[in-house]
C-alpha cells in the first residue's frame, strides 16, 4: 500500500515589502491583490495545521502542485525554499510549479534552481539544458510520479498556464515507460486540464493537447491545483475514465468564498489491470477548528462510485474547440512574446 497526500496553492505569506524595482512590473498589481485579498484570506497557522494532520498520518510521499510563493521576489523563494527542506527532502516530496511561481520573466529559473531537487527526475538523462527539468518522472515504490510544468510569466491580470509540444511528446514517451514498468501513474500539474474548470484568463492553454497525451498513452491519477476548489472529473483514456483531482488552498482560512484548507489523500495498491486508489479528503472546519475532518471517501478506480455531480460533461472534443484552442495559443504565443520584450532591463541595468 503506497500512501500519497496532495496539497496546492501554498502562497506563503510576504515576510518583507517588495522593493521598487521588483513592484515595477506585474508584481505591483498582485501586491495590491494580496494586500486587499490574500493575506485576509491565506494564513500560515491554517497551513501549519493541515501538515500536522498530514504527518501524523506517515504518508509514502507528498505531492505539491504548485503555487508557493505570491509574487516570485528572491526573498519569497527564498522562504519556500527554507519551508520545503523543513517539511521534508526530495525523497519524499515532490513540486511542480504553479503560475504565481514564474509570475514574472526570469522568475520560473530561479524557482527551477532553488527547488531542484523536488523537481528532478530520478534518471538525470531525462534533464535538458537550461533548466529543461520537465516532464520529470520519479519512482517511488509502485508509483511514477510524473510532474509537468504549466507555468509560464503571463501579462497583468493573467494566470494562464501553457502545455506545449515538446512538453506533450516527452508526456507521452514518460507514460508509456511507466506503463510498461507496471507502475501506477500520477500525473502532477498545475492548471486544471479540463474545459471550463476556469475562467479563460486562468485557464490551461493546451486541454485538447493534454487529453490527446492521456487518450494516446493512459495515466491513472492526474492532480492540480490553481483553482482553490476541491474538484473531481473525469478524462478518457484506453484504459477507462481517469480521475483528474483538484484541490482547495492549504493555506485557506476560514469565512472566505473558497473551501477551506484541504488536503487529498490517497490509498494505492494492487498491480496493473486491477489497480485500487482510494480518496480521502480533509478538511479544516469553517467553524475555525485546527483539526481537519474527512469530507468525503472515494474509490477512484470505480468512477460509479463518485457522485454524478462530479463528471465532467466534456469528455469528448469537437472541432470548434479545436480551433478555439489553436486561436488561444497563438494568442498565448504573441503575448508571452510582447510581455517578455518589454520587461527586457535596459542596458543600464544589465
Amino acid at each position: 500500500m503506497f500512501r500519497l497526500a496532495h496539497i496546492s496553492d501554498i502562497h506563503l505569506g510576504l515576510e518583507h515589502v517588495p522593493s521598487m524595482r521588483e513592484l515595477a512590473s506585474k508584481r505591483i498589481t498582485g501586491y495590491v491583490n494580496w494586500r486587499r485579498h490574500r493575506r485576509k484570506a491565506l494564513f500560515g497557522n491554517v497551513l501549519e495545521a493541515l501538515l500536522d494532520d498530514i504527518f501524523e498520518k506517515k504518508p509514502d510521499h507528498l505531492a505539491i502542485t504548485g503555487d508557493l510563493v505570491n509574487l516570485a521576489t528572491d526573498n519569497e523563494v527564498e522562504v519556500a525554499t527554507a519551508w520545503l527542506e523543513a517539511i521534508g527532502d526530495g525523497l519524499s516530496t515532490s513540486v511542480v510549479p504553479g503560475n504565481h511561481d514564474a509570475y514574472v520573466p526570469g522568475a520560473y529559473d530561479k524557482v527551477a534552481e532553488a527547488w531542484r531537487s523536488y523537481m528532478t527526475s530520478d534518471d538525470e538523462r531525462l534533464i535538458r539544458p537550461d533548466n529543461g527539468l520537465f516532464p520529470f518522472m520519479r519512482v517511488r515504490d509502485n508509483v511514477a510520479l510524473i510532474g509537468i510544468s504549466t507555468a509560464t510569466a503571463t501579462p497583468p491580470f493573467v494566470a494562464s498556464g501553457y502545455f506545449g509540444i515538446p512538453q506533450a511528446r516527452r508526456t507521452v514517451e514518460l507514460l508509456k515507460q511507466a506503463k510498461n514498468a507496471g507502475l501506477f501513474r500520477v500525473v502532477m500539474i498545475h492548471h486544471p486540464p479540463v474545459r471550463r474548470a476556469a475562467i479563460w484568463h486562468k485557464r490551461m492553454i493546451g486541454i485538447g493537447r493534454f487529453s490527446r497525451v492521456l487518450r494516446d498513452a493512459g495515466a491513472e491519477l492526474v492532480l492540480h491545483g490553481h483553482t482553490h476548489l476541491n474538484t473531481i472529473h473525469w478524462l478518457p483514456s484506453p484504459g477507462g475514465l481517469v480521475p483528474v483531482v483538484g484541490i482547495a488552498s492549504a493555506s485557506q482560512g476560514p469565512g472566505g468564498a473558497k473551501p477551506t484548507a484541504t488536503y487529498n489523500y490517497f490509498s494505492i495498491d494492487g498491480k496493473p489491470d486491477d489497480w485500487q486508489c482510494r480518496l480521502e479528503r480533509f478538511q479544516l472546519p469553517e467553524d475555525g477548528g485546527d483539526k481537519p475532518i474527512r469530507i468525503s471517501d472515494d474509490d477512484l478506480m470505480r468512477p460509479e462510485t463518485v457522485p454524478p455531480g462530479h463528471i465532467d460533461p466534456a469528455l469528448g472534443q469537437d472541432s470548434a474547440s479545436l480551433l478555439q484552442e489553436a486561436i488561444g495559443e497563438r494568442r498565448h504565443q504573441k503575448q508571452a512574446a510582447q510581455y517578455a520584450t518589454a520587461q527586457e532591463p535596459d542596458d543600464a541595468d544589465k
